[in-house]
């Protein structure tokens, strides 16, 4: 399989991540501002989340200006893992910090070889 495939098979699977999360911010908000307000996190946030999400991930799915993109969505990561799960004596927490720097990790990838050309 040419290297191009692969690298929109990966891009559109971490898109989707974020693209459905965006949309399920929308469709319930409630028990996403509940969460953001036990981390002390200001509900106000949400629809930019939201729009960075949505925005983000539709612009890493097609193509479009993705270093910036990807760039963006790993530093969301990077801020919702030191956010919201730094309680890492919990197996739960623990396990969600180190996928969001893993994902962080991948999304760096993606831009640093999108600034390259």
């Amino acid at each position: 399989m040419p290297i191009t495939m692969v690298s929109i098979a990966g891009r559109s699977l971490l898109a989707l991540l974020f693209i459905l999360a965006g949309a399920a911010k929308i469709a319930g908000p409630k028990p996403f501002l509940d969460h953001m307000a036990a981390h002390h996190i200001p509900g106000l946030l949400l629809p930019l989340v939201i729009a960075l999400e949505l925005g983000a991930g539709l612009a890493l799915l097609i193509g479009w200006q993705s270093s910036f993109a990807a760039a963006a969505l790993a530093l969301f990561c990077l801020a919702t893992a030191f956010g919201f799960h730094l309680d890492l004596a919990d197996k739960a927490e623990r396990t969600l910090f180190f996928k969001d720097l893993a994902i962080a990790g991948g999304l760096m990838v993606i831009a640093a070889s999108a600034w390259r050309g």
